[in-house]
């Protein structure tokens, strides 16, 4: 069985719930509400009791329903007694005049203010979204921060094991409801958020709000809606075994066992002995099914919590914790990104509803270059890079979603400080794309059109030009391989094709080649924990073109949740390291061949007529 908290009250009361009549904690003063889609306000009454809601000149009325239990972790007694009622109101248009919302019943009176109607953008994953702008390379644009019009949310640490009717008062860290931007309040939000609201709002000259619902240490399990994994087989046996887990669940054991290592632990460093768990309070991280690793824990709790709540868009930041451990499952992880999406777009009753995933950022100290480049080949990274790639692709609408690569921005550690770029690139998607602001340029995703071998020479081909944003003329990040599958770091360059044909030709085919590979069968580029690679769609600096590889040799995974892959780590490092030792002592023993063999590495192979060319798909 699953621990549960005592029912006893909130330890703090928030200005939108008197004591037998409640608003949703979502709706407080400051906030704002989504333009061009209905308005939905909901909360908790006597019931029976007539329930009428005012914002600005309009009025809608609602009965509260018959008291059924509401599920909020730890408060269940403020809401006892209560039926859910709910009103709707017509859709309006962006405006910065603030209203007032004034919600009434049985006497009991709330009024709400300073309300705008705009656009509401959810920042979604794991601590690098949630990585406050006052830490990171955003700290210098915090003098910017005083927006009237830009106002901000944020839940943190309220992850459940069932589907939260409520946010708890103490997990909304926004000084308890939406807060107008300043350097003040914009220092401990979300960095990502931040710079992204500031481009988008300043540049729309709309209200713009952002709920920041990241739980730092989540895994994509906890993230998708629970009603989406019996859809797929691959899910569903997870789900299966989660819900094993949580049905064989002792609370008592697990305290007893918490507080036997935690008496060892204090033993050991001469300190009194600690108290005993809570088996009603337990850490989340030991319960199943409400840990940030089990499914849907973390939209239980922090984001499905406020569905009905309608929102222009999401922005997904998450992926160190599926690279790690017994969390690496990268095809279930690509199905689970479909999902994830396709339950966001029901919860919040849009099929269109943009998502934007900024692939999961890179911990320099894994830096990949020349004399390292086999042994960081071998990293889990890439994998899940590419299931957040293809599982995005899978949900069917690229015009309504992308895919943000962010493994070139390379500043060390687990939380890189380098956070601007990755708020600025979806700010100019958003803005592009979404709202086709006129002069922002974002460029649809370059597709690899062919990939061929001929003789030792793997040639790619792309549908748009593909350049380092440097304009450098040698394309650096790509290895290549034969049928054995051993991968060896590859010289590569552009096929010239002369200067009449570079409008039609130019860096669209790209020839790489080993003097490792004699019969070369694949090809992988920007593969690492923080790859070498200088590719950019069309040359620009914000739009990294992303890691991809022409195999299908996966790494191991087993269909069974409890049962671990076989992969030895040890051994493939040792692999790699024979690799690159094997690679550097050949390279170097070719001497002056080495070199003329790169200088022809540009003589084209594929005819002109054959190559890739503009208009090709």
């Amino acid at each position: 069985m699953i621990a549960i908290a005592s029912a006893g009250p909130c330890f703090a009361q928030v200005e939108r719930q008197g004591e037998t009549f409640k608003l949703h904690n979502i709706f407080s003063r400051g906030m704002v509400l989504q333009r061009d889609k209905p308005i939905k306000v909901w909360g908790w009454a006597k019931p029976g009791e007539k329930v009428t809601v005012t914002l600005g000149q309009e009025s809608a009325e609602a009965t509260a329903a018959g008291a059924a239990p509401v599920e909020v972790f730890g408060c269940t007694n403020d809401y006892k007694g209560l039926g859910k009622w709910e009103i709707e109101l017509a859709p309006r248009e962006a405006s910065s005049e603030p209203i007032h919302l004034i919600a009434t019943s049985g006497g009991e009176k709330v009024t709400l203010d300073n309300i705008l109607i705009g656009d509401v953008w959810v920042m979604h994953g794991q601590s690098n979204m949630a990585f406050p702008a006052g830490k990171a390379n955003t700290s210098d644009l915090l003098p910017q921060a005083n927006l009237p019009l830009l106002r901000l949310y944020s839940i943190t640490g309220n992850e459940q094991a069932t589907l939260q009717d409520d946010i708890r008062p103490e997990a909304i860290t926004t000084e308890g409801g939406w807060v107008i931007s300043s350097p003040e309040t914009a220092r401990d939000f979300s960095a990502i958020g931040y710079v992204f609201g500031l481009n988008v709002q300043r540049t729309l000259q709309i209200p713009i709000g952002v709920i920041k619902t990241a739980r730092g240490g989540a895994s994509i399990e906890s993230m998708v809606p629970a009603h989406k994994f019996d859809e797929h087989p691959l899910a569903k046996r997870y789900a299966e075994h989660v819900r094993k887990q949580m049905a064989e669940f002792d609370p008592e054991a697990e305290a007893d066992r918490m507080w036997a290592n935690a008496k060892a632990r204090a033993k050991r460093k001469n300190q009194p002995e600690p108290e005993r768990p809570d088996p009603k309070n337990l850490r989340s991280w030991n319960v199943p099914g409400k840990s940030p690793s089990d499914m849907a824990s973390v939209h239980n709790g922090m984001f499905g919590v406020f569905k009905g709540y309608n929102i222009k868009g999401v922005l997904f930041h998450q992926g160190y914790n599926n690279t790690i451990g017994g969390n690496f499952w990268p095809k279930r992880y690509r199905v689970l990104m479909k999902l994830m999406v396709e339950g966001w777009r029901e919860d919040f009753n849009d099929p269109e509803l943009p998502v934007g995933v900024i692939g999961f950022c890179a911990d320099g100290k894994g830096a990949q270059y020349s004399e390292n480049f086999e042994v960081q080949g071998t990293a889990n990274a890439p994998f899940i890079r590419e299931s957040q790639r293809l599982g995005l692709d899978d949900v069917g609408d690229p015009v309504n979603t992308v895919f943000i690569p962010a493994y070139d921005i390379q500043s060390q550690g687990l939380h890189p400080g380098q956070k601007r770029e990755h708020g600025w690139r979806s700010a100019k998607w958003a803005l592009g794309k979404i709202y086709g602001v006129k002069g922002v340029r974002w460029i649809e995703p370059i597709k690899l059109v062919s990939a061929g071998a001929h003789g030792d020479v793997m040639v790619l081909g792309f549908d748009m030009r593909v350049q380092p944003d440097d304009g450098s003329g040698m394309p650096r990040g790509f290895s290549i391989a034969g049928e054995d599958g051993k991968y060896y770091m590859a010289h590569a360059r552009y096929a010239e094709y002369g200067k009449e044909h570079m409008w039609t030709h130019g860096a669209r085919s790209i020839q790489v080649w080993s003097p490792m590979v004699e019969k070369p069968v694949a090809v992988r580029y920007g593969w690492g924990v923080a790859p070498m690679g200088n590719l950019y769609v069309a040359g620009q600096q914000d739009q990294p073109f992303p890691s991809f590889r022409t195999d299908n040799w996966d790494p191991p995974e087993s269909e069974d949740p409890a049962e671990k892959a076989d992969d030895d780590r040890k051994q493939r490092k040792e692999d790699a390291e024979a690799r690159l030792a094997a690679r550097r002592t050949k390279e170097a023993s070719m001497g002056e061949e080495f070199v003329t063999r790169l200088d022809k590495l540009s003589v084209p192979i594929v005819p002109l007529e054959d190559a890739a060319q503009k208009g090709m798909k």
